[in-house]
């Protein structure tokens, strides 16, 4: 697999993993780093950034939840934006670093959008969360015997 290849794989597949798609984007990081032909930073830059614009889309969607909120391929269910508007307004912009969650942290970016958190802030704290579990996960595949 070329460098490119590689990069813009596991580009795609954190991006998807933030959006309406099921996606497993810590799998494909892990098997490139357990493939060792790239360097660690490259992949973890390309995993975060994918992985934090995908959650951008669901900021975007957020802003107009009420024309798309009954639409079949919506990124979240009604008990999951409930239980995401309860977190957000309970912890405010704070509860974007749980957005690195498999379940439930989709539903805090969208919720982010509906309650129009300013985007640098929604980057500075979702960058930071999803940067962080990918450092996790790192660690502990390139720690494992």
């Amino acid at each position: 697999m070329t460098a490119f290849g590689a990069y813009a794989g596991l580009f795609a597949i954190a991006f998807l993993a933030a959006t309406i798609f099921p996606a497993q984007s810590e799998l494909g990081l892990s098997a490139l780093l357990l493939g060792g032909e790239h360097p660690v930073w490259a992949l973890l830059a390309a995993a975060s950034l994918g992985n934090t614009l995908g959650a951008v889309v669901n900021w975007v969607l957020g802003r107009g939840i009420e024309k798309f909120r009954h639409r079949r391929w919506f990124p979240a269910s009604e008990a999951q934006l409930a239980r995401a508007t309860r977190w957000y307004s309970r912890w405010g912009r704070w509860s974007l670093l749980l957005s690195w969650m498999p379940f439930g942290g989709d539903a805090l970016t969208l919720i982010a959008g509906v309650l129009r958190e300013p985007l640098p802030s929604f980057l500075a704290l979702v960058a930071a969360a999803k940067t962080l579990r990918y450092l996790a996960v790192a660690a502990l595949v390139l720690q494992w015997p």
